[in-house]
């Protein structure tokens, strides 16, 4: 077996970002939005490979005799155009496909398979003990999001791959990463950017190679987003796709209402609303599909820290928690909007008067363990930031770590390491109920399983999508609830990507 040692290139990048496997999914669509088509992002990426590969090893390898495992999604489609592109550059090329040719099941991965079937030997249902004589191995059999435990053939032919003594190049990402065995390569070569969870000791020498994903496509929210949205599973139950707590009114009691409808949009099950009493009747006339707690507590008008303990045992019963709408800002309420936020253990959206709560006792945001998403207009953002220095939304999420959604003309998404644009949304969405619409909408999300970061990009662009819908019909006589009437039909189009 080969050593370890015998990494041939190590990638000297310093300190560089890494992609979560998802987000090529996001790119790639959202690539193919703005016309980058999958065959483009395909076709360079194996160009580029196969340009490294002849660079790294082009003197190395006296009879440039190579193979390529191929599996049968878009990762074995990118070793067809290596094998392509290495053909026309004179080394010995065999393709060996995992399985048979008509289990290759990415209709571009088929079209490049079918440019090299006559001019270069393809082996079908190769045999994980016949992996030939050819001095270097090229790794294109399984892509990204791997997990759990390889299935064979794939398994054989991955611990076949390791117990040789050829030079293995992995491509995009080691085969298996993320799985119980994975390939172990001299060398991976990657695209765009590194994927999360890449090292020098699980991907050997790591070259990152530009494939011409538009800056646009990483840079703003598109369809592809909608790659995050948690799609229930069949045969589940009430409640196990979100339940979300709303923790509003005293001052307002519409704000908690047309957040709760538009979560329901969102594709929560179950929306309760904590109130404080005098608000429970009118919050619960707005809907039947409304689960409505007046609050015990003495205060009959407004929360407060006699409410806490009353919240906390809501919130355990629930996905995600959004506080603020239409709570007011009695000092007694910003305090107990503080308290709970330390206790609490799960995912919270702070919008609204519930921001408040922050301005210059930002401290109080770390200690919250369970993060979230904040969602401040420019006047509450700068808020604040009031007294720090240097102040941006991803220096804001990296200090707090609760993701900002900064809302404006282009809303701004960060997690404190990536930074994302909205450009949905019209003009007419300075109606009022519509900050509630947007809190609403990220606030099923999260409890529906999306991590902030997603819940935040999704939400802010269904909101923006759908006010622009509503805004074509009724410009602008358009309301709060005209939005969230146009959501399902937004979603829809989306999650068809």
């Amino acid at each position: 077996m080969r050593e370890r040692s015998d990494c041939i290139q190590e990638l000297e990048r310093g300190e560089r970002s890494m992609i979560d496997p998802i987000e090529t999914k996001v790119m790639d669509i959202n690539a193919e939005a703005i016309g980058t088509t999958p065959e483009m992002l395909m076709g360079n990426a194996g160009n580029a490979a196969a340009e490294e590969i002849e660079r790294t090893y082009g003197d190395k390898v006296a009879d440039k005799s190579i193979d390529i495992i191929c599996g049968t999604g878009n990762n074995g489609g990118d070793g067809f155009v290596i094998a392509d592109q290495l053909d026309r550059m004179g080394w010995k090329v065999r393709v060996l496909l995992v399985k048979g040719r008509e289990a290759v099941r990415s209709d571009i991965a088929r079209m490049y398979m079918d440019r090299i079937v006559g001019r270069i030997e393809l082996v079908e249902n190769v045999s994980a003990d016949n992996l030939g004589d050819a001095k270097i191995i090229i790794d294109s059999m399984l892509g990204t999001g791997m997990s759990g435990s390889i299935r064979e053939p794939f398994r054989a032919m991955i611990l076949a791959i390791n117990e040789s003594d050829k030079i293995i190049v992995s491509i995009d990402i080691p085969s298996g990463l993320g799985a119980d065995i994975a390939v172990k390569p001299n060398m991976t070569i990657t695209f765009h950017e590194m994927k999360t969870g890449m090292n020098a000791e699980n991907s050997g020498g790591i070259v990152v190679k530009d494939i011409g994903i538009p800056q646009e496509a990483v840079e703003n929210i598109g369809l592809g987003d909608f790659a995050h949205y948690p799609i229930p599973a069949e045969g589940s139950h009430k409640g196990e796709n979100g339940r979300l707590l709303i923790i509003g009114g005293g001052a307002y009691t519409g704000a908690p209402g047309l957040a709760g409808l538009a979560a329901f949009k969102a594709g929560v099950d179950l929306v309760t609303i904590a109130t404080p009493e005098n608000c429970f009747e009118p919050i619960a006339s707005y809907s039947p599909n409304f689960i409505v707690k007046p609050l015990s507590g003495p205060s009959k008008t407004h929360i407060s820290v006699s409410d806490i303990d009353e919240l906390l045992e809501l919130a355990e019963k629930n996905d995600a928690v959004l506080i603020g709408p239409g709570l007011g800002r009695e000092e007694e309420t910003m305090e107990a909007v503080r308290v709970f936020i330390v206790k609490v253990d799960k995912p919270v959206i702070i919008d609204a008067d519930g921001l408040h709560a922050f301005s210059g006792n930002l401290n109080i945001l770390q200690a919250c363990e369970s993060g979230g998403v904040l969602t401040p207009h420019s006047a509450e953002f700068q808020s604040l930031i009031e007294g720090e220095e240097d102040a941006s939304i991803l220096k804001l999420a990296h200090k707090t770590g609760f993701t900002v959604l900064l809302k404006g003309k282009i809303d701004l998404i960060s997690d404190g390491q990536h930074t994302k644009k909205n450009h949905t949304g019209n003009p007419g969405m300075t109606v009022g109920g519509t900050g509630d619409v947007l809190a609403g909408l990220v606030g099923g999300l999260l409890a529906k399983g999306a991590s902030p970061f997603a819940a935040a990009r999704m939400g802010a662009f269904l909101c923006g999508a759908a006010g622009d819908v509503a805004f074509e019909k009724l410009r602008y006589s358009m309301m709060a609830t005209d939005i969230i009437e146009e959501v399902a039909m937004v979603l829809k189009t989306c999650l068809r990507m």
